[in-house]
């Protein structure tokens, strides 16, 4: 049985492309946000396991490329 986030992280069929990111961990963060339309960074953290001194420079970087944008409700896929 699959678990409650494991649920949330199934993708709708899609034949969008991923953009050219540097590491797994980008991409990680980049479709778990695709996927979920909206999510706080407190979200993506206990989402993916991740420390906040690891996504909050991979969510920077995200912005800085126009990839994501700050969402009134946490970080959004543009």
């Amino acid at each position: 049985m699959m678990s409650t986030s494991t649920q949330e992280m199934v993708a709708p069929n899609r034949e969008e492309a991923l953009p050219d990111l540097d590491s797994p961990r980008t991409k990680l963060v980049y479709l778990a946000l695709s996927m979920r339309g909206t999510a706080t960074a407190t979200e993506l953290q206990r989402l993916l396991g991740l420390s906040k001194l690891t996504l909050l420079p991979i969510l920077r970087s995200l912005v800085r490329q126009d990839l994501v944008a700050r969402a009134e409700g946490g970080y959004a896929i543009q």
